[in-house]
């Protein structure tokens, strides 16, 4: 089982210099947890995540929000939140970006995912632009249907 035979091709992706306000809208509108970050060439550039989005307001508090002992104040995180919400993407991103190639075994994206602790990871062609996404969830559904 290869990438290509499972990746989803209908996917959203933003440019560096997107505002971290729109990426939360697009993160809220679609219910996803991120997104890969391009540049006009459609090259993955970085990804975006709320992870990173969180840990850009809260930096020194990300590493304690791990656990469930720790809850920050509401409105320290509201008012870190609106302080980072017109910064670019490219200034909070993951970078570079771990990719995956679409002839690459399922396997292999699966092992990446679990070693990075990737929910999404974006998949590329041969120029390295961005093709689609392979996620855990679609991992997981293709192999529970092997029988």
């Amino acid at each position: 089982m290869k990438v290509k035979d499972f990746y989803i091709r209908d996917i959203t992706a933003v440019l560096e210099d997107e505002s971290v306000s729109r990426v939360l809208k697009i993160l809220s509108r679609q219910e996803i947890t991120g997104v890969p970050v391009v540049n006009e060439d459609y090259k993955v550039v970085g990804f975006i995540s709320e992870n990173d989005i969180i840990r850009a307001a809260l930096p020194s508090y990300f590493s304690l929000l791990q656990t469930a002992s720790f809850i920050p104040d509401l409105n320290q995180f509201v008012r870190s939140l609106k302080k980072i919400s017109n910064k670019s993407v490219s200034e909070i991103m993951t970078k570079p970006a771990i990719v995956i190639k679409e002839d690459t075994p399922l396997l292999h994206a699966a092992d990446l995912m679990i070693r990075h602790s990737l929910k999404i990871l974006p998949v590329v062609d041969d120029g390295e632009r961005l093709v689609g996404v392979i996620t855990r969830m679609r991992i997981l559904d293709t192999v529970s249907r092997e029988d």
